[in-house]
C-alpha cells in the first residue's frame, strides 16, 4: 500500500476539524449497569421487514467500487470486485417510501463459478424504536438465488448481543439498481 500523501491529511483533518462533535448517549456506568443485570435480561425476538436499494451508477449512486483484480471485467461472475456501499433501507420498495435507516458496508464478488457476494454491513437504524441501534450482517450472498440466508452476528443499542438471520430476496434489479426485500430475525437482550 502506497503512502498517504499530505493532501490527503489535510482533507481529512479538516473533516473531522469541520464535524460537529457527538456527544455519546452511552457512558460507562449505563453499560456497566446494562451488563450488571444482564442475567435478569430475557431474550427478546425482533423481526424487520425492509428494502435495501442499491444504486451502482448515476447521480444517486450509493454503491461505488474501490477494488478489482486485473481480470475482473473478463469474469463472468466479476470476481474479485469490492464495493462500497451506504444504501437506504426503506419501509416499502419505492425509493421514495419510508426511510427506516441507512445499510453501510462493503460486498465483494467472491466466487468463480456463480454470481455470489461475501457480504459484510450493518443495518443501521436511524427512526423508531431502533433509532441509533443497528445489526451486523457477515456471510455469502448467492445473488442468483431467490431466497438467500446471511447471519447476523452482533448488534448495537436496542439489538445487544443479537443473533439470527436475514432473509434477502431480489424485488428488482437492472443496470444501475438493485432493490432488495429485507425479512430479518434477530434474538437479543
Amino acid at each position: 500500500m502506497g503512502k498517504v500523501g499530505p493532501v490527503f491529511l489535510n482533507l481529512l483533518l479538516s473533516l473531522c476539524l469541520a464535524m460537529p462533535m457527538v456527544q455519546s448517549t452511552i457512558e460507562g456506568p449505563e453499560i456497566e449497569q446494562w451488563f450488571q443485570n444482564l442475567h435478569l435480561a430475557k431474550q427478546k425476538l425482533t423481526r424487520l421487514h425492509f428494502y435495501f436499494h442499491d444504486v451502482v451508477l448515476g447521480p444517486s449512486q450509493t454503491s461505488v467500487g474501490v477494488a478489482r483484480a486485473p481480470n475482473t471485467f473478463k469474469s463472468p461472475t466479476l470476481f474479485g470486485l469490492v464495493n462500497i456501499f451506504d444504501n437506504p433501507l426503506t419501509k416499502g420498495p419505492e425509493p421514495t417510501s419510508e426511510l427506516l435507516g441507512r445499510a453501510q458496508g462493503l460486498y465483494g464478488f467472491a466466487s468463480q463459478e456463480e454470481v455470489s457476494l461475501l457480504m459484510s454491513l450493518n443495518f443501521v437504524f436511524t427512526s423508531g424504536k431502533h433509532n441509533g441501534s443497528s445489526l451486523t450482517v457477515l456471510g455469502r450472498n448467492p445473488v442468483v438465488h431467490s431466497v438467500r440466508e446471511l447471519p447476523i452476528i452482533g448488534g448495537t443499542g436496542v439489538f445487544r448481543l443479537a443473533r439470527g438471520f436475514a432473509l434477502a430476496k431480489t424485488y428488482f434489479i437492472n443496470t444501475t439498481l438493485a432493490i432488495v426485500e429485507y425479512n430479518v430475525v434477530a434474538l437479543h437482550y
